[in-house]
């Protein structure tokens, strides 16, 4: 089974920084892609930034400039540098990562979650 695992969610003042970071663990035989979504109360969730195996990188337009996503291959980690943050980056911040994992049955393509890390950007 795998597992992703978020950290790094604060309450911060508007302009601050903080970093997030997700780590993946299990069965892993290789990660396609890693990314950050958020969902904001009464929203829903939305692609924040993704992080393809090649190192390709995407973000949503309201994050681009700001936030920057980075992964450590090797570790399968994967962490999201946010700075100037405004209050409408308040979230729950979750990691996903496409994945091909290995079991008894073989190998197969999974898409798992983390469990999320609040995210207040408040003065």
């Amino acid at each position: 089974q795998v597992q992703l695992v978020e950290s790094g969610g604060d309450l911060v003042q508007p302009g601050g920084s903080l970093r997030l970071s997700c780590a993946a663990s299990g069965s892993i035989v290789s990660i396609n892609a890693m990314s950050w979504y958020r969902q904001a109360p009464g929203k829903q969730r939305e692609l924040v930034a993704i992080i393809t195996s090649g190192g390709i990188t995407n973000y949503a337009d309201s994050v681009k400039g700001r936030f920057t996503i980075s992964r450590d291959k090797f570790k399968n980690t994967v962490d999201l540098q946010m700075n100037s943050l405004k209050p409408e980056d308040t979230a729950v911040y979750y990691c996903n990562a496409d994945l091909i994992t290995r079991s008894m049955y073989g190998t197969s393509q999974q898409r798992p979650w983390g469990q999320g890390t609040q995210v207040t950007v408040s003065s």
